[in-house]
């Protein structure tokens, strides 16, 4: 309520002297909700919040921008979860395809290519758009102690994600290609919504 000033950070303030086990922030938009957010984080409390970025190793550069410092965000988080949403193939009308060249292409590059590539024909289950519902696609990168390095010494987030991946992080486009293999969606949906 701005008209007595009390907004997210104060509520937040509020809730930090009951003294939670755990704090659910619902979003850190600014400085006052991460620094908050960190304190509580600092003082013992677990803190889930959420963060836009475009994957999990930007969550840590979108904070530095904000201007939380860079040894509190190293030792504060603890992991991040990137999630993306993709249409899923009707299963009502699912089917087998063969690939593009285009696809055959993006296909070649791949470590294990799916035997069998399905697509949505259409039908009055998902009116003839060949998906129906959502999945998600998720990348969970576990702050390591390199991670921490990197994030003091302000690396960028394609930095933190090579060593993330180095480290056995699965990332979204990966987890992608997972579900496509697994008749869950296609192709262009994980292009769609994941970046190289």
């Amino acid at each position: 309520n701005p008209k007595v000033n009390f907004g997210f950070p104060q509520a937040l303030r509020t809730i930090v002297r009951h003294d939670p086990d755990v704090i659910l922030v619902g979003e850190i938009r600014d400085l006052e909700t991460a620094e908050m957010a960190v304190q509580s984080a600092l003082t013992g409390h677990l803190v889930f919040s959420t963060l836009h970025t475009n994957d999990a190793a930007t969550a840590f550069t979108r904070l530095v921008d904000m201007k939380v410092e860079e040894y509190l965000v190293a030792s504060t988080v603890r992991g991040v979860l990137a999630q993306r949403l993709v249409r899923r193939i009707c299963p009502s009308c699912r089917v087998e395809y063969q690939p593009t060249p285009k696809e055959e292409k993006i296909l070649a590059k791949l470590a294990s290519t799916p035997s069998v590539l399905y697509h949505g024909a259409g039908c009055e289950r998902c009116n003839n758009i060949g998906y129906r519902g959502q999945i998600g696609l998720f990348e969970l990168l576990m702050t390591s102690p390199a991670i921490e390095t990197l994030v003091m010494k302000r690396a960028n987030s394609s930095q933190i994600r090579a060593c993330a991946v180095e480290e056995g992080m699965e990332t979204l486009r990966e987890d992608g290609w997972k579900k496509v293999r697994a008749g869950l969606t296609t192709i262009a949906e994980v292009l769609r919504v994941t970046q190289n």
